[in-house]
């Protein structure tokens, strides 16, 4: 079984009525590439996992749901280096498997969040993301 250290951190949101975010930090145990990580949104919240990787690797994201009290909408974006919210893979709109090499050096995000009516009526999607680094 793949061993992964996660760090929890919560993050307060700065705009007035903004709702608390999450975030881990993901690092492979080492000799090992991918491991799975699982959660739950709920309405406008989002779960940032934050893995470090080299310019010219490939990572992968697979995104299921694993239980919901509403549709099961979910997605996931990730976000390069220092990207202030801009996306260089949408899951809404190019699915929940992700395959890309990476352009540059850095911390990569890979932001999961709701959307449609789950969101917008608070619901709770949990989820299991398989995420590895090669």
């Amino acid at each position: 079984m793949v061993r992964v250290l996660i760090l929890t951190l919560t993050l307060m949101g700065f705009a007035s009525g903004a709702l608390p975010q999450r975030a881990a930090v993901v690092k492979f145990e080492q000799g090992n590439f991918g491991t799975m990580v699982n959660g739950a949104v709920t309405g406008n919240e989002y779960f940032d996992y934050k893995l470090g990787a080299k310019a010219g690797q490939k990572m992968f994201a697979d995104l299921k749901v694993s239980d919901t009290n509403g549709y099961g909408v979910i997605y996931f974006n990730i976000l390069p280096p220092g990207s202030d919210g801009v996306a260089i893979y949408n899951g809404s709109i190019d699915g929940n498997t992700a395959r890309i090499e990476l352009p540059e050096d850095g911390d990569y995000t890979i932001r999961v969040y709701l959307m449609g009516n789950d969101r917008d009526t608070d619901k709770t999607v949990g989820y299991n993301l398989d995420l590895s680094i090669q």
